[in-house]
C-alpha cells in the first residue's frame, strides 16, 4: 500500500538523471543491508522517486524505511509498498534469536549471580548468628518480649542490608527503590487491613515497658474484676473469683480506666446500717466506732470513721469505715465479720433497727404498723479472718504462670507507672 507520510520537502531540481537514480538506489541498499529486518526490502528510484516494496515483520518497521530513505540526498519521494509478512517462521526467528540471546546472557551472568547470593547469605547469616545471642539483647531490654522484638529487628536490618550489597554486586540497586516501594503499598494496605491487630501489638509493647500491675494483683478493668495471671502479646488474662477466666484484650486494657487493688497493702471496707428515727445517735456512732477499733484486725491508722450518711423515707443511714492489711486480711471476711459485732453491739445498747414500714391509704380505720423484732445480741468474740481464700487464689494464679512463663510479659523487675 502506497504510503506519503514523511515524505522529503524541499524545491525539486531539473537537473535528475539515471546516474543519480542508481546512486539514491544504491546508496538506501546499502543503509538497509545494516540494518535488521530489511532482508525482503527493494529499492527502486526514478527521477528521485523511491519506490519500495517486499515484506518486512511489523507495521513499525515498515514505516521506519519512510525516515530512513527520506534522509538520502536527492530523494523526491517515497512510494512505500512493504507489507507485513505472514510468513510464520520469519516470524517466530526473531522471538528464537533474542531467547538464545538471553539464555546466553542469562548463563553468563550465572558466575556474578553466585557471588551476590554468597554475599547476601553471609550477610543474613551473621545478622542471625547476632540475633540469637541473649546477653546483649536480654540487658538492653526490659522483658523478653521486648528483646525477642529486638532480634526481629537485627533480622530485618541484616536481610535488607544483604538484598542492597547483592544489587550492588548485580549493579540493579535501581530495582531496590521499586522493590521499597512496592513494600511501602503492601505494608500500607496489610496496616489497614489488621489495624486492630497492630494497635494491639503496640499495646502490648506500652504495657510490657511500662506495667500498671503485677502477677496475682487484684485489679478492675472495663467493669471485670479478678487476680492478673499473664501478659501475653495478644491479651491481658484474668482470674476472677469464681474462678473463670477474663482475656481482655491489651489495646482495651491500655485505653481503659484500671483499678489495682493489690497496690497498697492497707484497704477500707464500707458498710451501712439503719437506725430509727429516734435513735440516739450520738450513742450508736460512739458504739460503732468503738467496735470498730476494738476488732483484732482492723488498723488504728488510718483511723476506722463512722458518720451520717443518709436520711432515707423509714430510717437514718449510719455509715461505718475501717481500714484492713489486705494481703494478711480477707476484705470479705473482715468486713461481713465487722458488720455482725457492730450490729451486736447496736443491739447490746438498745439501738433500734428498724425495718421499712408502709402506710395504706383509704383501708381499715386503723394503720398496721411495723413493731421491731427483738433481737438477742451476738457477743461472741471476732472470728479468724485471715485472707485463706485470697492465699489459695494466688497459689492457683502461680500455677498457671508456672505452666506458661514463657508466653509471659509480667516480671517484677519492670518499672511500673
Amino acid at each position: 500500500m502506497s504510503q506519503t507520510e514523511d515524505q522529503p520537502s524541499g524545491p525539486i531540481t531539473i537537473e535528475d538523471n539515471a546516474n543519480r537514480d542508481g546512486a539514491i538506489a544504491v546508496r538506501i541498499r546499502e543503509i538497509l543491508a545494516q540494518l535488521d529486518g530489511f532482508e525482503d526490502v527493494t529499492v527502486t528510484v526514478n527521477s528521485g522517486i523511491v519506490t519500495l516494496r517486499g515484506t518486512t515483520l511489523d507495521s513499525t518497521t515498515s514505516a521506519r524505511l519512510n525516515a530512513l530513505a527520506g534522509r538520502v540526498e536527492g530523494v523526491v519521494a517515497i512510494e512505500n509498498e512493504v507489507s507485513e509478512t505472514t510468513d510464520v517462521v520469519r516470524r517466530l526467528n526473531p522471538a528464537m534469536q533474542r531467547f538464545m540471546t538471553r539464555m546466553r546472557q542469562a548463563v553468563a551472568f550465572v558466575p556474578l549471580a553466585g557471588v551476590a547470593l554468597t554475599v547476601f547469605s553471609l550477610v543474613l547469616l551473621f545478622g542471625l548468628l547476632i540475633a540469637r545471642l541473649r546477653n546483649p539483647w536480654d540487658r538492653l531490654a526490659p522483658n523478653a518480649f521486648i528483646s525477642d522484638i529486638y532480634r526481629q529487628l537485627i533480622r530485618l536490618a541484616f536481610f535488607v542490608a544483604g538484598v542492597v550489597i547483592a544489587l550492588d554486586i548485580l549493579g540493579a540497586t535501581a530495582l531496590l527503590s521499586t522493590i521499597l516501594g512496592a513494600a511501602g503499598i503492601i505494608g500500607l494496605a496489610i496496616g489497614f487491613a489488621v489495624r486492630d491487630t497492630v494497635e494491639n501489638f503496640i499495646a502490648s509493647i506500652m504495657l510490657s515497658i511500662r506495667q500498671p500491675f503485677r502477677p496475682n494483683d487484684t485489679v478492675e478493668i472495663e467493669g471485670d474484676t479478678g487476680k492478673v495471671i499473664r501478659l501475653t502479646s495478644r491479651a491481658t488474662i484474668l482470674l476472677s473469683f469464681d474462678g473463670n477466666h477474663i482475656r481482655i484484650p491489651n489495646a482495651t486494657v491500655f485505653k481503659s480506666r484500671i483499678v489495682n487493688y493489690s497496690y497498697n497493702d492497707e484497704r477500707r471496707f464500707v458498710f451501712d446500717f439503719g437506725l430509727d428515727y429516734a435513735t440516739d445517735l450520738v450513742l450508736a456512732q460512739t458504739v460503732a466506732q468503738t467496735t470498730l477499733e476494738g476488732l483484732p484486725f482492723v488498723l488504728s491508722k488510718p483511723k476506722a470513721n463512722v458518720w451520717i450518711e443518709d436520711m432515707a423515707d423509714s430510717w437514718i443511714v449510719l455509715r461505718c469505715t475501717a481500714w484492713i492489711r489486705q494481703h494478711d486480711t480477707s476484705i470479705v471476711a473482715a468486713r461481713g465479720e465487722a458488720m455482725r459485732l457492730v450490729m451486736a453491739a447496736l443491739s447490746a445498747e438498745g439501738v433500734v433497727m428498724p425495718e421499712p414500714t408502709f402506710r395504706i391509704l383509704g383501708g381499715a380505720a386503723d394503720i398496721p404498723t411495723t413493731e421491731t423484732r427483738a433481737r438477742a445480741p451476738d457477743l461472741s468474740p471476732a472470728q479468724d479472718v485471715d485472707a485463706v481464700m485470697e492465699q489459695e487464689l494466688e497459689d492457683i494464679v502461680d500455677d498457671e504462670r508456672e505452666l506458661s512463663k514463657d508466653k509471659d510479659l509480667l516480671t517484677r523487675q519492670a518499672p511500673t507507672e
